[in-house]
């Protein structure tokens, strides 16, 4: 009589064994037709996990249910291979580790729609599947909204469509059904384990970094097969910066009443105590040299294109940064200016009770047309008449649509975009380009200093 435990525990040994030769087959598929994915596709594992819903990553295993995984692969092998690359893309766009505080349902959503928008303009036969109806209405929608159809542009997208009453709680559910592919539950690592998200976080970024260097390397071979993949590799390869890092572009050095201890050995001060009782032979300097921001000037497009809230919360989180003890110097000469077509207001800010005061009746004032060379003139003039002595830089906060400055002016200068809400075709190649998270900014999430900004 055949042991029915050992009999069930070779039956799942020939599921595990026939459904890790077709996960092998489906990697293989996949890297015959798009050889720059050849180190994602392996840093994957296989388990069989029968508690999985279907399919699904950590970003270190792909698990698998192997009911799912046979039926899937009765329906065709490009099946079997959307849903490979489905999970790879999560990991490769860092879906997993940058749910942050947004709704869950609402961002896994989202993920899939980013993850299949790439599947879908994949003109590679492996994959290749035809598009519904429903599918092209919603990425129609999507891309009046947006300009690449990543996961964070498309979770805003979707908040401002269920603010507007565009996006029912019935068409929400109906979306989520139609873009499902794969489980979530293992996108949150257990606190105690051999894997980490940070250690997640540095494989994978090394993963997109290799990816993007390999298909641009590809030049125009496979462009159109894969441009949707390289519009959004190259979005999440973007330099990072933190935010109060990128300000210190703009100190200057000054000195300020403090003890310099970097200048100073207390052996010489201790020894001297010792030695002539209350006699140290040196003391500190009361003064030191740092390096902070002085002048600086924030103008804000109040044109129409820019939203009041979007203004309103740059604003702040700048206000945030430049309160910390160490980002600027106790007296400053901060000049905020709102500007449209024309400069419509100057607010001279000297300390952090200025600054406060400043935040509390802010209102926006214009809302016309875009032109930015009025605010450059403007400061232009101030520095002929002496009312801007050290400046180093000016903020430009704005939508880019608009009329630029020909002469660089002799500040650095940063124009500041909100990511998906932006045109930037026009932009001199003088000025910096600074691109904010917009949930870093319409949500209060991270704290002082935190803003999280992609620059180039």
């Amino acid at each position: 009589m055949i042991d029915p435990v050992r009999h069930r525990q070779l039956q799942e040994l020939d599921q595990a064994e026939l459904a890790v030769r077709i996960l092998r087959n489906a990697r293989n598929e996949l890297y015959l037709s798009m050889r720059f994915l050849d180190l994602s596709l392996s840093s994957l594992g296989f388990e069989m996990d029968r508690e999985c819903r279907g399919m699904g990553t950590d970003g270190f295993v792909l698990y698998y249910h192997p009911d799912y995984l046979f039926d899937l692969y009765g329906k065709g092998r490009t099946w079997v291979n959307r849903s490979y690359l489905h999970a790879v893309l999560h990991c490769l766009f860092s879906h997993m580790d940058t749910r942050g505080k947004r709704e869950a349902e609402l961002w896994d959503v989202s993920c899939d729609i980013a993850a299949e928008a790439v599947l879908d303009g994949l003109y590679v036969k492996c994959v290749h599947a035809p598009i519904s109806p429903y599918r092209m209405d919603w990425y129609g929608r999507l891309d009046k909204r947006l300009a690449v159809l990543n996961a964070e542009g498309v979770y805003h997208a979707l908040k401002e469509m269920e603010r507007e009453g565009m996006l029912s709680v019935r068409q929400r559910e109906r979306l989520a059904a139609e873009f499902l592919v794969d489980d979530h539950q293992y996108w949150a690592l257990p606190p105690e384990g051999p894997h980490t998200a940070i250690q997640r976080q540095n494989q994978w970024g090394k993963n997109r970094e290799k990816l993007q260097t390999e298909m641009e390397t590809l030049g125009t071979e496979q462009d159109e097969e894969t441009k949707s993949l390289l519009e959004q590799v190259q979005v999440e390869n973007r330099e990072r910066y933190d935010y109060r890092r990128f300000l210190r572009k703009f100190s200057v050095l000054g000195e300020e009443l403090q003890v310099d201890e970097d200048s100073f050995d207390p052996a010489f001060y201790t020894y001297g105590l010792e030695l002539y009782g209350n006699l140290p032979l040196v003391e500190p300097l009361e003064s030191k040299e740092v390096s902070r921001i002085q002048d600086f000037v924030i103008v804000v497009d109040t044109s129409m294109s820019c939203s009041g809230e979007l203004v309103r919360r740059f604003l702040e989180e700048t206000y945030d940064v430049l309160c910390e003890a160490d980002s600027y110097f106790r007296k400053t000469n901060i000049h905020i200016i709102q500007c449209d077509e024309a400069v419509r207001q100057d607010v001279k800010i000297s300390d952090r009770e200025e600054l406060e005061q400043y935040m509390k009746d802010f209102a926006i004032i214009g809302q016309g047309g875009t032109d930015f060379r009025p605010a450059f003139a403007y400061v232009d003039q101030m520095l002929g008449r002496g009312e801007l002595f050290r400046l180093k830089g000016l903020l430009y906060f704005t939508d880019g649509e608009g009329i630029y400055p020909v002469k660089r002016p002799v500040y650095d200068t940063a124009f500041v975009f909100v990511k998906d809400q932006y045109t930037d075709i026009s932009v001199p190649a003088w000025a910096m380009k600074v691109i904010l998270e917009p949930e870093q900014i319409l949500e209060d999430d991270g704290g002082p200093g935190k803003t999280v900004w992609q620059g180039k």
